[in-house]
């Protein structure tokens, strides 16, 4: 059965390590038969949520007018969802982090659905991604129905490609 497949790259480098990725996990998925969008975060307006909570007042809605209403519409209109990212500090980058803070206005309507997370760090180490994919986790505990299906771990990537 054909699934929507929504990948969201937060490299700040197209075809940056983990960019690379994500494009390899499209690969298998398009060889599945499934239905994919990939949206570069890079390229993206996401402004920083501001905890005003207006969205809670205002049926979802937020005070920013970026990008991030068009993505998030697509968070709660596919089936699966890849994101990735580069290790910075231990921990996931400022393009994925302010995407997902911003989901706050409707991030009980992402639910079941099924999230694989890509991860690509300098260290030779996997278990040093650990902690990246804790914050992943934190995320999808907060989501209705959401179910991990798998990780990508990117080690020794210091330099891009």
């Amino acid at each position: 059965m054909s699934k929507k497949v929504l990948v969201l790259s937060g490299s700040p480098r197209k075809n940056g390590n983990s960019d690379i990725l994500c494009d390899e996990f499209i690969k298998g998925a398009k060889e599945s038969k499934h239905d994919i969008e990939k949206i570069f975060l890079g390229d993206k307006n996401i402004n920083y949520c501001i905890g005003c909570y207006a969205c809670n007042r205002n049926n979802g809605v937020c005070v920013h007018k970026d990008d991030m209403e068009q993505i998030l519409n697509k968070m709660i209109n596919t089936d699966v969802i890849v994101i990735a990212t580069p290790v910075y500090f231990y921990t996931m980058d400022a393009q994925v982090k302010t995407l997902i803070d911003r989901t706050v206005a409707r991030y009980m309507e992402i639910k079941d659905k099924d999230f694989y997370f890509i991860a690509t760090a300098a260290v030779n180490n996997k278990a040093m991604l650990e902690k990246t994919f804790d914050g992943f986790i934190g995320f999808l505990d907060c989501l209705p129905g959401a179910k991990e299906k798998g990780r990508i771990y990117g080690t020794s990537a210091w330099e891009k490609g």
